[in-house]
């Protein structure tokens, strides 16, 4: 089992950056597929990105992609996901979640069984 915690939310203008963390606790962090959903008021839940054990393979959403990135880093018990031209659309809170697994990475919410509490990120206009 592996607790998570994302960090790096906050408030940024409409054309800007910022990175989130997600920070694992445990010891099979390298077992799980991870990846960050987001969920705007008034919004049901979306996934966003993916990326598998090793991170060989990745996954987005077509409104995240060219602009979104995810990564993690074994040795940090970290997984990121560098945002770049933020839009107001993406002001939501984000999620990162995991699910142990040889596959995927899926892109349905239903597969990952670890969620952190959250962190928000506003997007002004």
């Amino acid at each position: 089992q592996v607790q998570l915690a994302e960090s790096g939310g906050g408030y940024v203008q409409s054309g800007g950056s910022l990175r989130l963390s997600c920070a694992a606790s445990g010891r099979a962090f390298d077992d799980y597929v991870l990846g960050w959903f987001r969920q705007a008021s008034g919004k049901e839940r979306e996934f966003v990105a993916a990326i598998s054990r090793g991170g060989v393979f990745t996954r987005y959403a077509d409104s995240v992609k060219g602009r979104f990135t995810i990564s993690r880093n074994s040795a940090e018990n970290t997984m990121y996901l560098q945002m770049i031209s933020l839009k107001p659309d993406d002001t939501a809170v984000y999620y990162c979640a995991g699910y142990p697994s040889n596959y995927g990475p899926a892109n349905q919410s239903i597969a990952y069984t670890n969620w952190g509490p959250g962190t928000q990120v506003t997007v002004s206009s």
